[in-house]
């Protein structure tokens, strides 16, 4: 069988390491040309992550954390869905793959110890989940439409609402970040991060489609967001640089 080499980074498709208008970039791009370095067989074949560690509420962003405490209140904000597919350039099913979420509150805060945005934490609400994808690829979250907040970019500017997405392989050297953004956020086309990608359909790969056919009358929304590992359109990634 012919061996495939795998399609190098359009550089126009995914994110620029280095985009002036995206201040953060400027310290973290690269200054020297990038070097390949290929795995190691142990960090190829492992270590892999087991699915038997995958709790009932894991995938449940609503209750996975205050269940966590022993309590049964659930996270304030509008519910939702959030489900897609994992497939690769064929759009063939990429199966028992480990998919992690994490994202801000409804207020826009994150749980964590450097944040400085002043709208409150909610004592209920985490804010990560994950799950496995079942044997036609498909992904599903429950959670809550995260809120938008200010980033010290400039003078008023603001990421737009978002949901952080890893997606592991057979090991956890293996592992592709990206971004879910929602249909209809105005404020997407003044995000300086995703005015670092050139070309707009790849903005389009990121943003999840509201499906009325998956969202649940009188309780929540759903959002459809499908993740293309690699192929000319695969999802725009934030860490591989040398492709997908």
């Amino acid at each position: 069988m012919k061996q495939r080499s795998l399609k190098q980074r359009d550089y126009d498709w995914h994110p620029q390491a280095l985009s002036p208008d995206y201040k953060s970039s400027i310290l973290r791009s690269p200054t020297q040309p990038l070097l390949r370095v290929d795995g190691l067989a142990s960090e190829l074949d492992g270590p892999a992550f087991s699915p038997d560690v995958i709790g009932p509420l894991d995938h449940n962003l609503i209750q996975n954390y205050a269940a966590a405490l022993g309590s049964n209140g659930e996270a304030i904000g509008p519910r939702i869905i959030v489900h897609g597919r994992v497939v690769d350039e064929n759009n063939r099913a990429v199966p028992d793959t480990l998919v992690e979420v994490w994202q801000a509150n409804a207020g826009g805060r994150y749980r964590h110890i450097n944040e400085g945005y002043i709208a409150p934490l909610d004592e209920n609400f985490g804010g990560c989940g994950r799950c496995m994808t079942d044997e036609n690829g498909c992904y599903r979250f429950l959670t809550v439409q995260p809120g938008a907040y200010p980033f010290p970019n400039g003078p008023n500017t603001w990421r737009p609402a978002h949901i952080h997405f890893s997606v592991f392989g057979t090991a956890f050297a293996q592992r592709l970040i990206t971004q879910m953004y929602f249909e209809g956020d105005p404020l997407i086309q003044h995000c300086a991060i995703l005015n670092a990608i050139a070309d707009p359909k790849a903005v389009q790969a990121l943003i999840g489609r509201l499906d009325m056919e998956t969202s649940v009358p009188m309780d929540c929304l759903a959002y459809r967001f499908d993740i293309v590992l690699r192929g000319e359109g695969s999802t725009p990634f934030e860490n591989r640089m040398e492709g997908n």
